[in-house]
């Protein structure tokens, strides 16, 4: 049938009922009206008509004419366009990844941080490609980085270290595991301490660009400690609120973990090389087993998250009136966090502990 002089419908395997009854079974109202224009075309109206009925113009309604012909209804989908050609290739995108993975070389680059300014100077002469300054801050945001806080790292942090221990984390807990305890269940926690008190921490909030927004930060000098384990894989966490850190706070803490352990459970309790956590005078159940973390890797031990993510939503910007409003805040923070298994074993759980 033909529409207008130029345009004919070639296709004969699909009837006019077909494709209004596609057009009712599509969700995009586009490809809807498509459809109807052709069928309308099947159905004798002239090729004005149809067009003007589904929205669109005469030559339009033509190119999905022959867009019909050549591939049937397929041919009457959405297709996105081409776009603009990416300023970076590949390779190019992979070499910026790499840049900010490794960081800048003050004696080349001229900076002790990456700045998207710094990294469009870069990019410039290495490749020749210049680039506006957001248009690097979209591409590293389409390569998974953001603008984060850093956290300090002790000169003689060793990286290997942490690494072979992640790696050899399983024959590690065999060979230190006393023979009480081989066959039994056995289960994986995390302990560490936080102080809280008057010199309080301030943290990231929502302003306007290119304010400093002012909080209250305290200057006084009380504080207490927060002794504080966590067990990912069963969502269960023990703490205690304690005036000092030592030996006997430390036993005190280790009661209370041992009272939560699982009945003839043995537990692993991952802890960092902090003196109390080795004191001779240490009394450890006999349903706990102590394991160190290599030196100056706090970053192994999800415990610092949980501080992290304690001080950020209940422990910042904010002034502590006596030592007991500090104690009250340390239980509410902790019980927040204790209270919610999925919490748990959100913020502690690591691929690497597994000691099957």
């Amino acid at each position: 049938m033909e529409v207008g002089m130029t345009v004919k419908i070639a296709r004969d395997d699909a009837t006019a009922s077909d494709l209004r009854r596609q057009s009712g079974r599509v969700k995009d109202g586009r490809i809807s009206r498509r459809l109807l224009a052709i069928a309308l075309v099947l159905e004798g109206a002239s090729r004005k008509a149809a067009a003007e009925s589904c929205g669109m113009d005469r030559q339009t309604l033509r190119d999905w004419v022959h867009r019909y012909n050549a591939e049937g209804i397929e041919g009457l989908c959405n297709r996105g366009g081409g776009g603009v050609k990416p300023l970076l290739s590949e390779d190019q995108m992979a070499h910026l990844s790499r840049w900010v993975e490794t960081g800048p070389d003050p004696a080349r680059d001229g900076v002790v941080r990456w700045r998207r300014v710094d990294l469009a100077r870069r990019l410039e002469a290495e490749f020749n490609v210049k680039v506006h300054e957001r248009t690097v801050g979209t591409y590293l945001a389409k390569l998974g980085f953001r603008r984060l806080s850093v956290r300090p790292e002790h000169p003689n942090a060793d990286a290997s270290a942490q690494v072979a221990f992640k790696k050899n984390f399983a024959s590690i807990v065999a060979d230190i595991l006393p023979e009480r305890a081989r066959g039994k269940p056995l289960e994986v926690w995390f302990q560490d301490e936080a102080r809280v008190g008057q010199q309080g921490t301030l943290t990231r909030i929502w302003a306007r660009r290119g304010t400093r927004p002012r909080a209250p930060r305290d200057t006084r000098y009380k504080w207490s400690y927060i002794f504080g384990a966590a067990c990912p894989a069963r969502g269960t966490a023990v703490g205690l609120i304690l005036p000092y850190v030592n030996a006997e706070a430390m036993g005190l803490h280790l009661d209370e973990i041992a009272k939560a352990v699982a009945p003839r459970a043995q537990a692993l309790l991952i802890v960092d090389g902090a003196g109390w956590h080795g004191a001779k005078a240490l009394a450890v159940p006999d349903n706990i087993t102590l394991l160190k973390l290599p030196p100056y890797a706090p970053e192994l031990n999800p415990m610092e998250n949980v501080w992290a993510y304690l001080r950020s939503n209940k422990l910042a910007i904010s002034v502590f009136d006596s030592y007991e409003d500090i104690l009250d805040k340390c239980q509410d923070a902790w019980n927040f966090f204790a209270h919610d298994p999925n919490r748990i074993s959100s913020i502690t759980h690591r691929d690497w502990i597994t000691v099957s």
